[in-house]
C-alpha cells in the first residue's frame, strides 16, 4: 500500500511540476529569469538527493558487511562476483548493440538541418579523466573516510570486502559482537530510508519544474525525432531485459517489477540513480533476496553494469556521424562497440560519464566531439530514460544473481542430504 501511494504522488508530482515549470517558462521576461526562478526549484531536488546521499554510504556499508561475514568463506564471495560480471558483460553487450541497430534504422540524425558548432571547448567534460590506469586505481581507497564522505562506492565495496570477510572469519571462532551492531545498523538505515523517500515527491516536482521552467516544452519537440527514437530502443532494451529475466525467474519477474516500480519513478524524473539505491535495496529484500546478495551485487552493477547509458553511447555516436553527414563502414560501427565496451568500464565516478565515453571514442574514428553539442539541451530527458534503465537492469540482475545463488545452495544440501554415509555416526551409549 505505502509502495502503491509513493507511484501515486510521484506521478502527481511531475504533472505538477510540468504545468508549473510550463507556466514559468512562458510568462517570465526573459530567459534569464525563468532560469533563476528553475534555481529555486532546483533546492528542492538538491535536498532531496542530498538526503539520499547522506545514507548510501552507512546502508551499504552495513549491508554488504553484515552479508559478508554471514557468507561463509571466499570462495562465495568470488562465485557471487563471477556471476554478476558475467550477466553485466553479456547485458552491456546486448545494449550497445542494440543502439548501433536502432540508431542505423531509425536514421535519428539523417537530413538535420541545425547549424551544427565547429569547436568543443564550451563542452566542459574532462575526458582525459577516462582512462584504464585512473580508473583502477581509482577504485581502491587510500581512506575509507574520505570514500564514505563523497560516496565512492566502489571505493567502499572494496573496502567492505576485505573487512566482512575479516569479521566474517573472526565470526567462525566466536560470535562477534560487530557482525550484530552491523546487521542492526542496516535495518536502522533501511528505516531511514522509509523516512527520506517520503520526500521523493518534492524532490521530482523540482526536477521536473526546474528543467521544464528553463528549456520549455519546445525544446522537446525541436529534438522529438531523436527522443523518439531513443526511447523506442530503451523500451527494446526493456522487452529484452525482462525477457531475460523471465527465463531465470520465471513469472516472479513481474512481481519484481511490481515492487520496484516506486524506486524506479523517483530515478526516471530525478535522473539519478542515487536517489534509489536505498529504497531499490530495501525492495529487493522484500522480494526475498538475502541482504548479502543485494549488498554486493547492487552497488557493482551501479558501476559496471548500466545498461541505460551503454545503449546511449553507440546511439548518440551514430546519430553524430549522421547529422554530420559521415558514413561509417559495418566494420567501424562494430569496431567502435568493441571499443565503448572496454571503454564504458571505467565511467564510474566520472561526472556525465555517457557524454565522456562518446566525447572521447568519436575522435578516433574520425567524428567530431563537437555534435555533443547538439543535444545537450535535452540531455536531462534523455538521462531521465537512462536512468530508469540503469535502475531496472540492475534490479533484474540482482534477483537473477541471487536466483542462481540460491539454487547452488538448494543443490549442495540436496548432495548433502542424498549421501548419508558421510555424515558422522551417531554415538552409543552402553547402558
Amino acid at each position: 500500500m505505502k509502495s502503491n501511494r509513493l507511484t501515486i504522488m510521484v506521478l502527481l508530482a511531475m504533472v505538477l511540476g510540468v504545468v508549473v515549470g510550463y507556466l514559468v517558462h512562458a510568462n517570465a521576461a526573459t530567459p534569464e529569469t525563468a532560469k533563476d526562478i528553475a534555481g529555486y526549484f532546483g533546492i528542492l531536488t538538491d535536498v532531496f538527493l542530498r538526503m539520499i546521499k547522506m545514507i548510501i554510504a552507512p546502508l551499504v556499508f552495513a549491508t554488504l558487511v553484515a552479508g559478508l561475514a554471514n557468507m561463509g568463506d571466499a570462495g562465495s564471495v568470488g562465485r557471487v562476483g563471477g556471476r554478476a560480471l558475467g550477466w553485466f558483460i553479456a547485458a552491456s553487450f546486448c545494449s550497445l548493440f542494440l543502439g548501433l541497430v536502432f540508431a542505423n534504422v531509425l536514421q535519428p540524425g539523417h537530413g538535420l538541418t541545425v547549424e551544427l558548432p565547429t569547436n568543443a571547448e564550451s563542452l566542459g567534460l574532462k575526458t582525459g579523466a577516462l582512462n584504464f590506469k585512473d580508473f583502477i586505481t581509482h577504485v581502491f581507497p587510500k581512506n575509507i573516510f574520505e570514500a564514505m564522505a563523497t560516496n565512492e562506492v566502489l571505493q567502499i565495496l572494496v573496502f567492505a570486502l576485505f573487512f566482512g570477510i575479516a569479521l566474517g572469519y573472526l565470526n567462525h571462532q566466536k560470535k562477534h559482537m560487530l557482525v550484530d551492531l552491523m546487521e542492526e545498523t542496516s535495518h536502522v538505515m533501511l528505516r531511514v530510508t522509509e523516512y527520506v523517500m517520503r520526500f521523493a515527491p518534492v524532490g521530482v516536482f523540482g526536477s521536473v519544474a526546474g528543467t521544464i521552467a528553463t528549456h520549455g516544452l519546445g525544446m522537446l519537440l525541436v529534438f522529438g525525432k531523436f527522443l523518439l527514437g531513443f526511447y523506442i530502443a530503451l523500451a527494446a532494451l526493456w522487452v529484452l531485459l525482462i525477457g531475460a529475466g523471465y527465463l531465470v525467474l520465471g513469472k516472479d519477474v513481474f512481481r519484481l517489477l511490481s515492487l520496484i516500480r516506486g524506486p524506479v519513478l523517483v530515478g526516471f524524473f530525478t535522473a539519478s540513480s542515487e536517489s534509489t539505491l536505498p529504497k531499490l535495496m530495501e525492495q529487493l529484500e522484500k522480494f526475498g533476496i538475502k541482504p548479502r546478495i543485494t549488498g554486493f551485487v547492487l552497488p557493482l552493477g551501479y558501476s559496471f553494469n548500466l545498461d541505460g547509458s551503454m545503449i546511449y553511447t553507440t546511439f548518440l555516436a551514430i546519430f553524430i556521424s549522421q547529422a554530420y553527414g559521415i558514413e561509417m563502414t559495418l566494420t567501424a560501427q562494430l569496431t567502435m562497440l568493441l571499443v565503448l565496451m572496454i571503454s564504458s568500464k571505467g565511467i564510474a565516478g566520472v561526472p556525465r560519464a555517457s557524454l565522456v565515453v562518446v566525447a572521447a571514442v568519436l575522435p578516433m574514428f574520425g567524428l567530431p566531439e563537437a555534435g555533443i553539442l547538439l543535444i545537450l539541451g535535452i540531455d536531462h530527458f534523455l538521462d531521465m530514460g537512462r536512468t530508469l534503465t540503469n535502475v531496472l537492469g540492475n534490479a533484474i540482475a540482482t534477483a537473477v544473481v541471487a536466483k542462481w545463488e540460491g539454487s547452488e545452495e538448494q543443490e549442495s544440501c540436496a548432495d548433502l542430504a542424498a549421501e548419508p554415509e558421510m555424515l558422522p555416526e551417531p554415538i552409543r551409549v552402553r547402558a
